[in-house]
């Protein structure tokens, strides 16, 4: 499969080519259409904008070439700025690659207070029942924070989960729910 070019601007991966967008947003919901909130069509084309996260994962899967200035970016590169600019990035990038291995489409969840939200099938064809949190693996615990995410997960009707990474870079995830 040839694979998608993105431009990195700043801390974002742009992809110009408007029917290339629209192929590679259909292939897994990557990204979001720059100056859309939800995608409402899938035959919608525009400029797509990727995270690093998403970037750094297509170019892992062979499907993206990230340029700069007409200069190629490397993995190396493009994780020193995702490092430099998300702490704890290599956790997040385990977790985000974990869940997208077991096909589920994963978008932002910072709307939620959490990493990620997780869909089964994606924004616009269902809801995300899954939040994700990312946290280190030695980081404690606030009780009054697990209170706070398991009922705001509870209002919006989805199933909050911790995921961190253990030192042998294997993956825990922990569910909570609310009961009351």
């Amino acid at each position: 499969m040839e694979k998608f070019k993105g431009e990195l601007v700043g801390d974002k991966v742009i992809l110009f080519d408007k029917e290339e967008a629209n192929r590679l947003y259909k292939l897994g919901f990557f990204g979001k259409f720059v100056g859309y909130r939800k995608v409402k069509d899938l035959e919608l084309r525009d400029y797509l904008e990727l995270s690093l996260l998403e970037s750094l994962y297509l170019m892992d899967e062979g499907l993206l070439k990230v340029y700069h200035m007409g200069r190629i970016v490397t993995r190396e590169e493009l994780l020193n700025i995702a490092r430099n600019k998300y702490e704890h990035f290599d956790d997040m990038y385990i977790v985000y690659r974990d869940l997208r291995k077991k096909g589920y489409v994963v978008k932002s969840g910072l709307k939620f207070g959490s990493t990620f939200a997780v869909y089964e099938h994606g924004p616009g064809i269902d809801h995300a029942p899954f939040l994700v949190h990312v946290m280190p693996y030695n980081e404690a615990i606030d009780p009054i924070e697990i209170v706070r995410a398991g009922r705001l997960s509870h209002s919006v009707r989805k199933k909050f989960i911790l995921a961190t990474v253990n030192p042998n870079n294997e993956i825990e995830y922990y569910s909570f729910s609310w009961f009351g």
